[in-house]
């Protein structure tokens, strides 16, 4: 069974309190276990044996801080909507690779319709941009096409799954 599937009926046999946990994970990772069994009306012990369940079957990937893009200096955010010329495996894998090598990529959608990937870049500058594209994008194999929508305003930004707690 893959794990797509496997989370995604998990995730319907979660009890209300497994999804008001994870909704307040959501909301403040760093939330003391004593914190959220109360905001559960739980025990600690009850609590910590939910967070540990949901870590270790793996619906629970991570904890990370978000930063602010401009307070750490990421100035120039831009939407690439990438073409390959030919959908050979070794332009998809190498394309992918390389992707996945590169810190300026947030995000890497491979889609349907104009474009074959969709990708979120940020940087500081319009110099480190162009650069990223020049001296990394144009010269992967296979890549036909960029076109860049420059971000002028960042209106939602969100990483949290809308959880059904009722």
């Amino acid at each position: 069974m893959d794990n797509n599937s496997y989370y995604g009926k998990y995730t319907e046999m979660l009890d209300p309190t497994d999804l008001k946990l994870l909704t307040l994970l959501q909301e403040d990772c760093r939330i003391t276990n004593a914190q959220l069994a109360q905001a559960l009306s739980i025990s600690p012990s009850s609590c910590w044996r939910r967070v540990k369940s949901l870590e270790e079957i793996g619906l629970i990937k991570e904890y990370r801080a978000e930063l602010d893009r401009q307070a750490a200096g990421y100035h120039f955010s831009a939407i690439l909507h990438v073409s390959l010329s030919r959908q050979r495996a070794e332009n998809v894998e190498t394309f992918e690779a390389a992707i996945t090598g590169r810190d300026e990529v947030l995000e890497c959608y491979a889609t349907t319709g104009d474009a074959d990937y969709h990708l979120r870049v940020v940087v500081r500058d319009i110099t480190e941009f162009n650069s990223f594209l020049d001296g990394f994008l144009f010269r992967l194999p296979g890549v036909a096409n960029v076109k860049s929508n420059i971000v002028l305003k960042d209106i939602k930004s969100t990483a949290k799954l809308p959880l059904r707690t009722s």
